[in-house]
């Protein structure tokens, strides 16, 4: 007798998703960010608002928002979009944007489902890399995704949370070549 299979999936996201997403935001953000944003940056209701506006109105086509479901319950979202970095090349070069799985589902999959959908998802936009930022610090998210196959391409930054330079994070860049393997 074979065991039970998780429902689980990844699939664009609707307006309805706005509040699930800015949850699972929020949850990430304290981790990474807590002594860091202003308290109106972590107010799930004020992020749900921003998603919703986010969901609802026109975007560029090859913006998408993705997320990861176990049955009807967000547990992840992506955002991919043309990067935007000065040195990437917009008809190319694709960005993860955001990646973010709840803390509480974290290792039963969520994450390398929503990295493979943002490279199919990018894969199908045409573009043939893809870059992403996260915290210099953060080696378990650098070690999956190293895992999976990104690697860092010597860009740095600092992002400035606050808007206006009093609070900044290190970042670095990883990128990937998108499409069939050669």
């Amino acid at each position: 007798m074979s065991s039970p299979t998780a429902d689980v999936s990844v699939r664009v996201a609707w307006a309805d998703d706005a509040r699930g997403i800015a949850g699972v935001q929020v949850r990430v953000w304290r981790e990474a960010y807590a002594d860091l944003l202003p308290p109106a940056a972590l107010d799930v209701d004020q992020v749900a608002e921003v998603w919703s506006a986010a969901l609802t109105t026109g975007r560029d086509a090859r913006n998408r928002v993705l997320v990861a479901l176990e049955r009807n319950r967000i547990a992840g979202f992506a955002v991919t979009m043309p990067a935007a970095d000065p040195d990437c090349d917009p008809i190319s070069d694709g960005e993860v944007a955001e990646l973010g799985v709840a803390p509480e589902d974290r290792r039963l999959g969520h994450g390398s489902r929503l990295v493979q959908a943002c490279a199919d998802t990018l894969v199908a936009d045409r573009f043939t890399r893809a870059v992403t930022w996260l915290n210099a610090g953060d080696d378990a998210l650098r070690a999956f995704l190293t895992d999976a196959g990104w690697a860092p391409d010597g860009a740095h930054r600092e992002l400035d949370l606050h808007g206006d330079g009093s609070v900044t994070v290190k970042q670095v860049r990883l990128h990937t070549a998108l499409g069939p393997a050669g």
